[in-house]
């Protein structure tokens, strides 16, 4: 039950939002694309994935304070003791990624990026279906990397993906903390005097999704020298 004397605070600005059920529906597109052998609109997905990754790997430098990478990674010691505090009551909510959840956030954004960089060099053109820097990486290295790609780093995915749901389940039914609400409205109840995000000039999203958009269609391009 919420704390009827806690106040709303912003918490995830827009752009975080949009990039996390982007990736909710990206992935399960991807993993669907490559099963049923549609390779085409599976390379166009991939590289609409690559676009949002750059995207937040810079918004996690540039974008508002809960967004930035800063706010959230955190040392050994203050994950073990945030880990610990989950036994004692009262839950007190933080106003972000807490010292756990901000390592699953590297750790999904990290395995992805690897999903993507693999997929880019994976394949076998004489099957019709080969990423777009196939050529640099040669015949090996892109089959060695089609292993990687469609058998184990997919699965790292799926692992962590599988522990973020866990932990959603386990602060809505033992903590009565509801995690999906505010990716959805953006704000959630926190005590009275708690900060929330500072926000950042829209000019930066827009610079920050230009310098992503122009990755991905380089990447698509097949990676030509500039100049």
């Amino acid at each position: 039950m919420e704390d009827p004397t806690a106040t709303s605070i912003r918490l995830w600005d827009l752009p975080v939002r949009l990039c996390h059920w982007s990736f909710v529906i990206l992935i399960p597109a991807l993993w669907w694309t490559a099963e049923n052998d549609e390779m085409h609109w599976h390379m166009r997905l991939g590289m609409t994935l690559a676009a949002l990754l750059a995207f937040r790997i810079l918004w996690g430098f540039f974008g508002s304070s809960t967004a930035r990478f800063t706010s959230f990674v955190r040392g050994p010691g203050a994950v073990l003791g945030y880990l610990r505090s989950l036994g004692r009551e009262p839950h007190v909510p933080i106003a972000g990624h807490n010292a756990a959840g901000g390592w699953s956030v590297l750790a999904l954004l990290g395995a992805m990026v690897l999903q993507v960089g693999l997929g880019l060099i994976s394949g076998d053109p004489d099957y019709g279906a080969a990423g777009p820097l196939y050529d640099i990486a040669g015949y090996e290295l892109a089959y060695d990397a089609t292993e990687w790609h469609t058998k184990i780093i997919f699965n790292v995915i799926l692992a962590v993906v599988g522990l973020h749901l866990a932990a959603i389940v386990f602060y809505r039914l033992f903590k009565r903390d509801n995690l999906v609400k505010p990716m959805l409205t953006g704000r959630r109840p926190m005590p009275k005097d708690s900060s929330g995000m500072v926000p950042v000039p829209a000019w930066r999203a827009l610079a920050c999704l230009a310098a992503a958009l122009m990755l991905a269609g380089w990447l698509w391009a097949g990676a030509p020298p500039f100049g």
